[in-house]
């Protein structure tokens, strides 16, 4: 049983730390005796280790997952006049690097159910001007790939898999970041392979693509100081390629602890009683959102659903709840640390209003907005302290 009161959080990387400590220390000092801080061998060492990881030929480490989509698409020549399809529900830099470039992005609905891009949508979305499509492994489980890379095939577009939430997840026995021309990944401190600040890398199969890629990361020299295109300072810092080879090694026993945490939270509300089964709107496509039939007066949540033959690695555990918002703040009142990821789809931000999207126009997303809450996953997560996240929720719905 777990105790009558206890601190949780949402994540906790000093946990993480106190295993590593000494490995870190080791491996930020052998930086130092180098002094060979931007790039150098332990850049090439992760770029060698993380190709091989995602089973591709190259890697380009880059200085934030941000950086990786925007230099995705500047090695495409992506830019103004041109239209970048992709999911109006992930973290804002997916479209942000997309406006940067003077595209346009072209937003689509999710899956309901998994919150990854519809691939029954897509097509409606391709025109003329679209040169690539963006899809998002959200949360940790990869979108259905197959009919998304058929489209891409049969329009010519390049596919950028934005697999910053992802790295190590899998479908097909294939890894993120594997089965389109670029695969993007984040390792800011949150992620499941977090750096100690801001990092990120691109994978590719194509070698002439990683190669514009090296050459752009470093203002489009080549050789050093002479440009024939403009690129930008997307180099990886030396330091956090160190601190991420010492994780390297730990990552797929993470991983594990993730989703051992998200089978146990499985259990856990199964036996409470708490484990809704997806409602038939969300099974059905919703997109009648806001006239939502998910019950208000519902004791219980949603709990995430795995698709068949994925391999989810769970850098979020998201529930779904109409009562998401008195939930969240109850948690937090207990001391459970708790997020919404995301408030507010892309089509609602204000710096997209000109695109001219509105309220009603993807109702899969804002559902999933209004509703959707990440409860603690990280592997370091204790049973005392998984349980108490499940009481707590127990404790906000009233007992029959």
């Amino acid at each position: 049983m777990a105790a009558e009161t206890m601190k949780v959080p949402l994540l906790d990387l000093k946990a993480q730390h106190a295993t590593l400590r000494d490995d870190v220390a080791a491996a930020v000092e052998r930086v130092f005796e180098s002094q060979y801080f931007i790039l150098g061998p332990e850049v090439a060492r992760l770029e060698r280790r993380v190709a091989e990881y995602c089973g591709v030929g190259h890697a380009v480490g880059v200085s934030s997952g941000t950086d990786a989509l925007l230099l995705a698409l500047m090695a495409e020549g992506v830019g103004p006049g041109d239209e970048v399809v992709t999911t109006t529900y992930s973290f804002f830099a997916t479209a942000g690097v997309i406006s940067r470039l003077g595209a346009r992005p072209v937003f689509v609905d999710v899956d309901p159910v998994t919150c990854n891009l519809d691939p029954a949508l897509l097509e409606a979305a391709v025109s003329e001007r679209t040169r690539a499509v963006v899809p998002v492994h959200l949360y940790g489980q990869m979108a259905d790939m197959e009919p998304i890379l058929e489209v891409a095939r049969r329009h010519g577009l390049v596919v950028v898999e934005d697999a910053a939430q992802a790295i190590g997840a899998e479908e097909g026995g294939r890894r993120a970041g594997s089965l389109g021309d670029y695969g993007c990944f984040s390792f800011f401190p949150s992620k499941n392979l977090g750096a100690a600040g801001d990092a990120g890398m691109v994978v590719t199969d194509d070698a002439e693509r990683a190669e514009r890629m090296r050459v752009l990361r470093v203002h489009g020299a080549k050789p050093k100081y002479y440009h024939r295109q403009v690129g930008g300072n997307f180099r990886l810092d030396a330091l956090q390629a160190a601190v991420l080879n010492v994780k390297l090694d730990h990552l797929d026993d993470w991983t594990a602890g993730r989703q051992a945490n998200a089978a146990a939270y499985r259990r856990r509300f199964r036996e409470a009683g708490l484990a809704l089964e997806p409602p038939a709107c969300l099974e059905a496509g919703c997109r009648s959102y806001p006239d939502c039939r998910l019950d208000e007066g519902a004791a219980g949540v949603v709990l995430p659903v795995e698709r068949p033959g994925v391999r989810h690695i769970y850098n979020q555990f998201v529930i779904r709840t109409p009562r998401r918002d008195e939930l969240r703040d109850f948690l937090r009142g207990r001391d459970v640390g708790c997020e919404v990821y995301y408030p507010v789809p892309f089509h609602l931000q204000e710096c997209f209003a000109d695109l001219g999207y509105g309220e009603g126009d993807f109702p899969a997303a804002e559902c999933a907005a209004d509703h959707t809450l990440a409860l603690p996953i990280y592997p370091e997560l204790s049973g005392e302290q998984l349980a108490y996240v499940v009481e707590s929720v127990a404790a906000f719905f009233p007992a029959d």
